[in-house]
């Protein structure tokens, strides 16, 4: 197995538009350099400008699914993306519980289209994912969502995502995109305290479809190569910023990233 690529398996709805979920991990996965593997929770009819229909599959497919992964091929690590729902969450905290590498949980609640893409119910079963989660990867929005609150100051996002990395013992990386100014904040803090701050010039484009999946997946990669859960957010974040500098243009609205024109990092 020597020189062999790692191992990443995404647990993610499927995008046919290509920018997000499934799609999109698949392609971040392949360009830096690892093997992707996928099971796929729901299929989705969306596109740059919004999600049109949703189909979710049963906990015991998607279970299937992970297990034919798991138990021949295996895994280096796991990123996790749209559930579909409540039952296939708890289903895949219970099965992730004594997996011994790195778990990337994006908490995906809304399209960047601002389609809903989680219940209320999922969401309430987000927690037993974050348990088992090294990284959990909120947006603002989500992150407010997750410690109950309506929004969060910029001067209090540390302190929301403390509450949330030392309740479910993980790191929490509180993205800033959606956030004010003329720079894009995002600030990680670990169970024990720890703080990071990584920031950089906001890019000023419609085409960031996907950026969530797309960190999320980048990130799951960088710690299947064994690299520092810090050192791996910075790179992490390199690829995103990359990709979407090099943004095809496609599509009416949100349009997605230039994943094919960002090679290996690190």
């Amino acid at each position: 197995m020597s020189g062999a690529p790692p191992r990443v398996l995404t647990i993610a709805g499927s995008d046919p538009s290509g920018g997000a979920g499934i799609q999109a991990d698949i392609k971040t996965i392949t360009m830096l350099g690892g093997y992707a593997m996928s099971a796929i929770t729901a299929v989705t009819a969306q596109n740059t400008t919004g999600v049109q229909g949703v189909e979710v599959f049963s906990p015991d497919f998607v279970m299937q699914q992970v297990e034919s992964c798991l138990s021949d091929i295996g895994t280096d690590a796991i990123k996790i993306g749209m559930l579909g729902s409540p039952e296939i969450a708890m289903r895949l905290a219970e099965r992730l519980d004594t997996f011994s590498g790195p778990i990337v949980f994006d908490p995906v609640m809304v399209a960047t289209s601002g389609s809903e893409l989680a219940s209320a119910e999922t969401v309430n079963a987000f927690g037993a994912l974050m348990d088992i989660a090294t990284v959990v990867t909120p947006n603002l929005p989500e992150l407010a969502a997750l410690t109950g609150r309506a929004d969060i100051p910029d001067d209090e996002v540390f302190d929301a995502a403390r509450v949330l990395a030392e309740k479910h013992d993980t790191v929490v990386l509180a993205k800033g995109g959606h956030g004010e100014g003329d720079e894009v904040l995002d600030r990680a803090v670990s169970s024990t305290g720890k703080l990071a701050s990584f920031g950089h010039a906001r890019i000023d484009t419609p085409h960031t479809h996907g950026t969530g999946c797309t960190l999320s997946a980048a990130l799951a990669t960088f710690l299947a190569y064994g690299q520092p859960t810090t050192h791996a957010i910075r790179l992490a974040r390199g690829f995103v910023y990359a990709a979407i500098e090099n943004a095809p243009g496609f599509g009416a609205g949100s349009g997605p990233l230039g994943h094919q024109a960002v090679r290996k990092l690190g």
